[in-house]
């Protein structure tokens, strides 16, 4: 990555651990190409420090001088800090966002005076949600390369529930262009154009294609649009990020597959989904499948710890044991296949940026072996969808009969697991 842009050290040329380097890029981004999110801030400030840098000392990532709040909340509790609510394009009804004074009280001081007022969770920081974060991250690896031509892993699927039918929206860094006409299990998957520099791919470029290659390979015949969600750094605001949400909900989506999230405050709810679950009820045939992240933590990863959101965690790559990286606990409702997958990918020279690879190069012809719950949620997201198209059952429906048969086919030490090739209720062997 160049010098170490966090603490301007020019004799520090590389990061000390994955999860600096991560940090990094969401604070600074890649220095000469890509930007990183404006006004980004790390909680506890000291994240950095040498003797305490790891994943259990950061605990969340956030938009500084920012509070969110619900609509009905907004009043007192800007008489409490002195807010200034933020007018834009990207305003969600329920939700407000909150601009707090340069001068005045940071945003967690500002959490902390309403918690001690008016309780815990009534404002929240405007946390960030990430395909790169805090640990282990979304996905797990950086890309890996793979023979020219080489086909996707797992395969295509020849079942007869094919996901006809059935519309499935993934939220991610968008499509490569090309990628549905260079790659037959991609065929007419639409979506966003994510532009990707072929002499310098950027960390995490690539990953919604990749994602839509997995759901495609569940659901050969499913129609997958995949939008631009993440435009810098695989990183998004909490109030830009739910807006985004809510308009794929009106656009009619059976399944819309979440590959991102984030740790919170004190672990509260994300806020933010909270107010889009009131808007769910609005359409009670969707389903949400959401990547429960990959930290290696029991800790809970939002928006998958909700109860109403399907979470997914990562198999190893023999699938008879859970993957190294993936969160784990009581809030995990199913584990798939996520370590070692190879799907449809970028071309070009992609530049790494972690260790023990930072400032390698390698060259990658449109297809690439990656590792993260990322990838296992679309392996769920495109088997809901190939279910849906033979039984009639919608997305909630679905989804519950799989987590049925997944928790009937519970592996010890690990939980219920899913497989490819299992909607249309034929038997696994794996």
């Amino acid at each position: 990555m160049g010098a170490d842009m966090r603490n301007g050290d020019e004799g520090n040329s590389e990061p000390r651990s994955r999860l600096e380097a991560q940090i990094d890029l969401i604070l600074h981004g890649v220095p000469g190409a890509e930007e990183g999110l404006e006004d980004a801030a790390v909680w506890p400030p000291d994240w950095d420090n040498a003797d305490k840098v790891n994943i259990d000392y950061v605990d969340y990532l956030y938009r500084d001088h920012s509070i969110l709040v619900r609509d009905a909340d907004a009043v007192r509790v800007t008489e409490i800090v002195r807010g200034e609510p933020v007018q834009g394009e990207n305003n969600l009804r329920g939700l407000t966002l909150l601009r707090l004074a340069e001068a005045g009280l940071t945003v967690e001081e500002a959490c902390q005076t309403v918690d001690r007022a008016l309780g815990e969770g009534i404002v929240t920081p405007d946390h960030i949600f990430y395909i790169c974060g805090t640990g282990s991250t979304c996905p797990a690896t950086e890309p890996e390369q793979v023979p020219a031509g080489a086909p996707p892993d797992p395969g295509v699927s020849t079942e007869p529930c094919d996901g006809h039918g059935v519309l499935v929206a993934v939220l991610d860094s968008g499509i490569v262009k090309d990628a549905a006409q260079e790659h037959s299990w991609l065929a007419d998957v639409g979506g966003d154009i994510e532009p990707i520099d072929p002499s310098h791919i950027l960390p995490y470029a690539g990953h919604g294609t990749f994602v839509a290659g997995v759901v495609r390979t569940m659901a050969p015949r499913a129609e997958v649009e995949v939008r631009r969600t993440f435009q810098r750094v695989g990183a998004i605001y909490e109030s830009d990020l739910i807006k985004q949400f809510s308009d794929e909900l009106k656009k009619g989506a059976n399944v819309i597959s979440l590959d991102f999230g984030t740790n919170t405050r004190k672990d509260i709810a994300s806020l933010g989904f909270e107010v889009v679950r009131e808007q769910l009820k609005n359409y009670p045939g969707v389903a949400l499948v959401a990547a429960a992240g990959n930290d290696g933590s029991r800790r809970p990863f939002w928006p998958a710890a909700f109860d109403w959101a399907v979470s997914v965690g990562a198999l190893s790559a023999n699938w008879r044991s859970r993957a190294y990286f993936s969160n784990y606990g009581p809030w995990v409702d199913v584990y798939a296949p996520g370590e070692g997958l190879v799907n449809a990918y970028a071309t070009g020279e992609f530049w790494y940026v972690e260790p023990p690879n930072t400032g390698r190069r390698a060259r990658f012809d449109g297809m690439c072996r990656w590792s993260g719950t990322s990838f296992s949620t679309p392996i769920v997201s495109g088997l809901i969808a190939a279910r849906m198209s033979v039984t009639g059952e919608n997305g909630p429906q679905a989804a519950q009969a799989l987590l049925a048969r997944a928790r009937g086919q519970a592996m010890p030490g690990i939980g219920p697991v899913i497989f490819p090739g299992q909607a249309c209720d034929d038997r696994h062997n794996p």
